[in-house]
């Protein structure tokens, strides 16, 4: 298998993105995650702000594109204040990874997505909702530290993680 990183484009990229958030949002409901990207989110225009931004990739199996992230630099706005702890380094720039989001086939997504972010950037912060156990134990796993909690515009809350290499 071939397995490349590369920006999104839309159009021609868009409807194998939408099919991709559907998928995710499937496992999410699977696994007990039911409050996480409900009406309509993630949308087409959050991938064409990701891709205005520069921030806009997948990942492609054999061509095909299996997941979507959103590789986005600082500052994130709603990560200005955190609750019930603090940041690992609160003045360096970063950047944050957002809308990870995959095919059940694919494996070794959040390696993947990590490693070429780590390529690019050594300060990397992520959030994940309260219940997606499986995001949770992922950034984990690839060493991020929990350091409190944000509010996204909308007023739901995030665990968020920064890690430095």
């Amino acid at each position: 298998m071939s397995r490349r990183v590369r920006r999104a484009f839309l159009p021609e990229d868009g409807e194998r993105i939408m099919e991709v958030f559907s998928a995710a949002k499937a496992i999410m409901r699977n696994s007990g995650n039911a409050d996480q990207w409900k009406e309509g989110y993630p949308s087409l225009e959050a991938v064409q702000s990701d891709i205005e931004q520069n921030g806009s990739y997948v990942v492609e199996d054999d061509g095909l594109v299996v997941a979507y992230f959103a590789f986005l630099p600082s500052p994130e706005p709603t990560y200005s204040t955190i609750y019930g702890g603090e940041w690992v380094d609160d003045v360096l720039s970063y950047h944050v990874i957002h809308r990870i989001a995959s095919i059940p086939e694919a494996r070794r997504i959040f390696k993947t997505i990590i490693d070429f972010c780590f390529s690019q950037e050594h300060n990397i912060r992520i959030d994940t909702h309260r219940d997606n156990h499986i995001m949770q134990h992922n950034i984990l796993k690839h060493g991020f530290t929990y350091c409190g909690i944000i509010y996204l515009a909308s007023g739901d809350e995030r665990l968020a993680y920064q890690k430095i290499m």
